[in-house]
């Protein structure tokens, strides 16, 4: 019975811990990219030389979409997580950059 209470202060414990992952892994609502993201991937899309400002705009949309670039290049999934992050950024930009724009 002594143990009752710290047990108790355990499970709620890690009852909010498992909430919070659950959380974290649901998927966004609302726009993914932000308007410069989407400024700056249509400009990318161009073929124009891209700024610095642009490819760390890229960088941060793919980042968004879950590629995580090694510091060390020793990724054993380099190319097929990039293509991946890639696909869903395309879709991202298909559905909420291609409504914002004019025409």
């Amino acid at each position: 019975m002594e143990n009752l209470p710290r047990n108790r202060s355990m499970l709620a414990a890690l009852v909010l811990l498992l909430a919070g992952c659950a959380t974290a892994g649901a998927p966004q609502s609302g726009p993914h990219l932000s308007p410069t993201e989407c400024r700056d991937l249509a400009a990318i899309r161009s073929n124009a030389p891209p700024t610095r400002g642009q490819q760390q705009s890229e960088l941060s949309a793919l980042r968004k979409a879950g590629y995580n670039p090694s510091p060390w290049n020793d990724d054993p999934k380099f190319p097929e997580n990039l293509h991946a992050a890639q696909r869903l950024v395309d879709q991202w930009f298909k559905t909420e950059c291609q409504q914002s724009q004019p025409g």
